[in-house]
């Protein structure tokens, strides 16, 4: 099996590195190219060497500024701690850039000064009075940087944890669903099969234990998947009508219509067992007559809808106010749960008779497994 490439970011002192020398290079080139185009006369190769180099006390000292900022946050700017600690670290970097500068300076005279630069301490001094506005800023600039860097690593770990609930969510969702299909279902199955013993029909007894442990078999080998193959999801409703079949007889007929190309999509999974549970108790189960249940499935405009019919009765007028159903209520919110607001659930009657349970969500062509 090929293994998967994987992206990682540079390290941060990597862009540390590059942003600083970017700064010393800009600065440099810009302050040599200026003088020299006003006329006037420096030792050239040492003050470009002097101005790319001044930078590196603040390249190094970016990390520990970093570090600062998360342990003294900007926003405790209230806590004298924070202005305290922020202040002697902006002074301790300030005196360190200073002295570096100086002892550049004292060593190649960039400026090319007669008889020569001034003495060290003398030097060191100017250069730290000269800059605390720099420093100042160049310090906060950090701080905000920092800040900006720790909020949007918050933010990440916030979306994270709340993409962990949310798919927690959804499988306890998707448990209590199970929950609720395999208790009243393995019930009225087994007094089904009890009723069929009573009648001495025992080869449909058989057939109909051995539906419903392939039934119970997938529920229990897709505990943990929330989305299956189209496919896949239409042979569990299948195995679930095939056992309605020996309760209901010739009184269940059952017609799919799905294209193939649809098979591959991926769909929640029991996203239609609860659909075609309503269609059997609530449609055909009331009609002494029985009727068709019709799965059906198409394709438009990047959205697959997934609609199951039965010829049962119309639903009454205010059907959404007394309806109690909790299975189709918890598979609204399991969609609403993976698909935030792009997905639509309906339940209409339809012209003819019958009542139709639609569901629409975005569609995803399953990856092919290696």
């Amino acid at each position: 099996m090929p293994t998967a490439l994987t992206r990682t970011e540079p390290p941060r002192w990597f862009w540390i590195a590059a942003i600083w020398s970017g700064v010393g290079l800009f600065d440099a080139t810009q302050t040599v190219f200026v003088m020299r185009a006003e006329g006037m006369h420096h030792a050239w190769g040492h003050l470009f060497v002097t101005l790319l180099l001044s930078w590196l006390p603040w390249a190094l000292a970016t990390p520990w500024v970093l570090r600062l900022s998360r342990q003294y946050p900007p926003d405790q700017w209230r806590r004298f701690a924070t202005w305290g600690v922020h202040i002697s670290a902006c002074a301790a970097i300030g005196l360190v850039y200073a002295a570096w500068i100086a002892g550049w300076e004292k060593l190649l005279n960039p400026w090319a000064k007669p008889p020569g630069p001034d003495p060290f301490i003398d030097l060191w001094l100017h250069k730290f009075d000269n800059g605390l506005l720099s420093y100042l800023i160049l310090y906060g600039v950090l701080l905000l940087i920092a800040y900006m860097l720790d909020s949007r690593e918050r933010l990440a770990m916030q979306r994270t944890e709340a993409a962990k609930l949310s798919e927690q969510l959804s499988k306890a969702q998707l448990n209590a669903l199970r929950r609720q299909i395999e208790p009243h279902f393995l019930f009225n199955t087994l007094n089904a099969i009890a009723g069929l013993v009573r009648e001495k029909r025992n080869d449909a007894a058989v057939s109909m234990i051995a539906g419903l442990s392939d039934f119970l078999r997938r529920v229990v080998q897709d505990s943990d998947r929330q989305q299956v193959r189209l496919i896949e999801e239409l042979e569990f409703a299948q195995k679930y009508l095939d056992i309605q079949k020996v309760r209901f007889a010739e009184h269940l007929q059952v017609s799919v219509d799905v294209p193939a190309e649809l098979f591959s999509a991926e769909v929640p999974s029991l996203i239609l067992q609860p659909m075609v549970e309503n269609a059997v108790k609530h449609g055909i189960a009331q009609r002494v007559q029985g009727g068709v249940i019709r799965i059906a499935a198409s394709r438009c405009n990047g959205t697959i809808t997934l609609s199951v019919y039965n010829e049962g009765p119309s639903l009454p007028a205010d059907w959404e106010k007394t309806s109690s159903g909790v299975g189709i209520s918890n598979v609204r919110t399991r969609l609403r749960g993976l698909y935030g607001d792009k997905f639509e659930m309906r339940l209409q009657n339809e012209r003819t008779g019958g009542v139709t349970a639609s569901v629409s969500i975005p569609f995803i062509a399953a990856v092919p497994k290696e």
